[in-house]
């Protein structure tokens, strides 16, 4: 726009709500007209064809000059276009000074809160809305529902649900895909679903907000489930769904299912997709498959911060922690520069792999030299570094002296810790902070069971749960799961709920027999129970990671990797046991826990034992 095309004749001043809103503003941009219909139209058909915000800002100036403020097409449209520029306090600015907004100008601001993630505003706006007797409609429920997500305001979002439906926007099919979207970002999948199957109209939003929910709620079984229900109501799914899925066949670990899902982008066209392409390579590397992840990372071309920072961790969960540094020092080589992410990856690589000067040394590198400064989950890496080493009281040194607040998680950190070194005293100290955060986390409460079990403490075991009991906290169960055929198999400890129970017992009793040969001993301080040896010996030999490895060799070809994913941490005594079985079975033998990777071959695990 130039200013011929505005009409010029001769200068006027600038009004003074416009020189707040912009200083800048060019006071001889504008021209005095013979009639105000002139100046109506000529200031609608420059709003019209605005497209800088320099521009709005001296057609708003013109506007107030000519004393055109209770124009309210004028002034609404004005508003609206400051929304478009992303400049929403001015917009806010003009709405204060309107009479009688709208619906149509509430919708307006709400959206443009909204969008811009100022939640808190929007849900105020719209709060605001209700109480000066106006109705919300369609077009006002999915930005405040939005706002409710970004927020995780779960209580406010189920008020608007009521709204929606008592002013008749329940069969919209743009509110209810925000419904979906407002349910599943606030953790509530089971709701989002009951909304998702109760439309009569479902478009691809709707879709992918379900099974996007699904993903990042670790219901991962489900989502798997719901793209195939997804394509089979003729919906194709976008780069949001493939994202979803790759996410949650890393998250179960099957390879099989990801590696579909993997052709699967490629025939749909988004081989080149920066974000596909790393999800794709996440997935192989969680499904333990590092050199397949590292190879087709190379082969990706552009990569961004979330490639390498990815790849970086998945060095880290596989315990090859040199490799993890090498990475970053390249990346930083190819001038891409780190974030706070990054160096999660990178200092929890260090702590998985032992490296504790390495560690030390990024973590003062993070502020020195690129300018980050360290947040709690840096710290968090940096007590798990220390603790994993032994350095116990430098880990408590370096919580109390933190810039930030600690939570329960990086105290359960040095919990942790205080298992592994068997330091009962620190312990019950870290325990004591930990309850006061964090009362009813089953957890904690088990690893400190766990430690004075191993001290033989059964008196203090007792009173451990007798607190969980009260708390109503449960202990966790653990599970294992193995993919067959295309399948996942779950186990639980003890489970006999498979067909092939009497197979698989009845292997592991041959494998217990020459395990005892080469030479392994049960840990039998595993156990958190005060029974007999030989019972303890019992409960051991059934832990839910045995029986889907027994799973495996039954049901695979001799001489193939068995991949398992256990949800807890492996305990030690079927690490060891593990070890065995890789040796007898031939077996490379690869066990993703809570933690990190553990890859089996002829006696050894790549952890080192230092996990």
């Amino acid at each position: 726009m130039t200013t011929r095309h505005l009409g010029l004749l001769k200068p006027v001043h600038v009004h003074p709500f416009i020189a707040r809103c912009n200083p800048f503003v060019n006071s001889s941009f504008f021209c005095t007209c013979k009639t105000s219909n002139r100046i109506v139209l000529e200031i609608s058909s420059l709003l019209e064809g605005c497209s800088q915000l320099n521009h709005l800002k001296q057609i708003h100036s013109k506007l107030l000059v000519y004393g055109l403020q209770h124009n309210s097409q004028l002034w609404t449209r004005t508003a609206t276009s400051y929304v478009s520029f992303a400049c929403i306090d001015s917009a806010n600015l003009l709405f204060e000074r309107t009479l009688n907004p709208s619906s149509f100008l509430w919708n307006i601001m709400i959206r443009g809160f909204a969008t811009q993630g100022r939640f808190f505003l929007s849900l105020k706006l719209y709060a605001k809305m209700l109480h000066s007797g106006l109705r919300p409609d369609k077009f006002a429920f999915p930005f405040a529902l939005k706002s409710c997500a970004g927020l995780s305001d779960l209580q406010m979002g189920k008020q608007i649900h009521q709204h929606l439906i008592s002013f008749a926007c329940s069969t919209d099919v743009f509110v209810n895909a925000a419904l979906v979207d407002m349910y599943t970002k606030c953790g509530n999948v089971e709701t989002a679903r009951l909304v998702f199957d109760k439309m009569r109209i479902r478009d691809l939003v709707s879709w992918t907000s379900m099974i996007s929910g699904y993903a990042h709620n670790s219901y991962n079984i489900e989502t798997l489930e719901f793209f195939d229900l997804m394509r089979g109501s003729m919906v194709k799914p976008n780069r949001v769904s493939l994202l979803s899925v790759m996410l949650a066949c890393g998250n179960l670990g099957v390879l099989r299912k990801g590696e579909w899902f993997h052709n699967y982008s490629i025939q749909a066209g988004f081989q080149s997709d920066i974000l596909v392409a790393t999800a794709v390579m996440d997935m192989y590397a969680k499904c333990g498959s590092l050199d397949l992840g590292r190879f087709l990372f190379d082969q990706t071309v552009g990569k961004d911060v979330v490639c390498w920072s990815a790849m970086i961790a998945n060095y880290g969960i596989h315990g090859q922690g040199r490799e993890a540094i090498g990475l970053f020092t390249q990346m930083v080589e190819a001038g891409v520069n780190p974030n706070h992410v990054t160096f999660t990856s990178l200092l929890s690589a260090c702590s998985h792999s032992g490296l504790l000067g390495e560690g030390q040394r990024y973590f003062e590198l993070m502020s020195k030299e690129f300018r980050i400064w360290p947040e709690l989950k840096h710290y968090a890496c940096m007590v798990d570094l220390l603790g994993r080493a032994g350095k116990l009281f430098e880990a408590e040194k370096l919580i109390e002296n933190m810039p930030v607040e600690p939570d329960s998680s990086i105290w359960g950190s040095l919990l942790g810790a205080c298992r592994i070194y068997g330091n009962l005293d620190l312990a019950e100290r870290v325990a004591g902070k930990i309850f006061n955060l964090n009362p009813t986390h089953a957890g904690y409460h088990v690893l400190l069971s766990n430690i004075y079990a191993a001290k033989s403490r059964w008196n203090e075991v007792e009173k451990v749960r007798e607190m969980m009991a009260g708390k109503g906290t449960n202990k966790i169960q653990g599970f294992s799961m193995i993919e067959f055929n295309n399948h996942v198999y779950i186990f639980g400890v003890g489970d006999r709920s498979h067909p092939q129970s009497d197979n698989i017992y009845a292997l592991l009793e041959e494998l217990a027999a020459s395990m005892r040969q080469l030479g392994y001993v049960p840990s039998t301080n595993f156990v958190l129970h005060d029974i007999e040896d030989e019972a303890k010996e019992v409960a051991l030999s059934y832990h839910s990671e045995r029986l889907a490895i027994a799973f495996g060799i039954i049901n695979t070809v001799p001489g193939t990797p068995i991949r398992i994913t256990k949800n807890l941490r492996i305990c030690g005594d079927c690490h060891s046991a593990i070890k065995f079985i890789s040796k007898i079975v031939n077996r490379v033998i690869i066990v993703r826990d809570i933690h990190r990777f553990h890859h089996f071959k002829d006696g050894m695990c790549s952890c080192g034992d230092y996990w």
